[in-house]
């Protein structure tokens, strides 16, 4: 399987808009996988079906960038000009007060978008891409808190909050930081299957949620006398 090239935007973004969603992808990889197999059994069908990413922190320079949130600096692993061909790219969301997209990141999604390459966006990242113009008449989401702002700002867009996250062709918007993390759960359930997602998942023991906010992704399990227990199983070897 070839390696999905997976782009993200560094500038100064929330935290978790990118550590999460990277990180769920991460554990749902083909490598994690066959190195956690030293502490426990995997299926071979579910390694073998597992992707292979390789991630781009992509800045306009490769000088580091201090994020919005945490306290954490970021080192960016490629710069526009030299990054390769990329699969997919995140938009992760900053503060929206003053904040302006450097142009070489606008052309960068311009491009990427008009190549039909899957674009994602998380938090207030979809107002990121609302102002390059790439979601003028798509359906779209953006973070709860600043969605009336955001609304009023970009009208040619149709915004909506009664989902955690949009599909509307290659584009993909998550409202709220850890609602990404549940939109990529269900790229990861529907391109490599449930059985990736739940091993996925239980190596950050984190359950995600649909796009209405329930938890009903991974199928509930319950005990011989009918209480609900927990869904993920851990397995060890014996």
């Amino acid at each position: 399987m070839a390696p999905i090239h997976f782009g993200c935007l560094v500038f100064d973004y929330q935290a978790i808009d990118v550590i999460g969603p990277t990180d769920l992808l991460n554990s749902a990889s083909q490598d994690l996988m066959e190195a956690l197999r030293f502490f426990g059994p995997i299926d071979e069908s579910v390694v073998a079906r597992a992707p292979h990413f390789v991630f781009h922190h992509i800045g306009v320079t490769r000088d580091p960038v201090n994020l919005l949130t945490s306290s954490i600096t970021i080192v960016p692993t490629d710069t526009v000009d030299e990054c390769p061909e990329l699969d997919c790219l995140l938009i992760p969301g900053p503060s929206l007060v003053d904040f302006e997209l450097h142009p070489k990141f606008v052309s960068l999604i311009h491009r990427h978008v008009a190549a039909g390459k899957l674009l994602f966006t998380n938090c207030t990242g979809a107002s990121v891409a609302a102002a390059t113009g790439v979601l003028d008449g798509k359906n779209a989401t953006v973070n709860n808190v600043e969605y009336m702002w955001v609304k009023d700002k970009y009208p040619k867009v149709k915004w909506t909050r009664d989902k955690k996250w949009i599909v509307d062709g290659n584009i993909w918007t998550a409202s709220g930081a850890v609602a990404g993390m549940d939109m990529f759960s269900h790229w990861l359930k529907e391109n490599y299957g449930l059985d990736v997602l739940i091993q996925a998942a239980l190596s950050l023991d984190y359950e995600p949620r649909d796009s209405d906010g329930l938890l009903n992704v991974i199928p509930k399990k319950y005990d011989a006398s009918g209480n609900q227990i927990s869904t993920h199983v851990f397995k060890y070897h014996a």
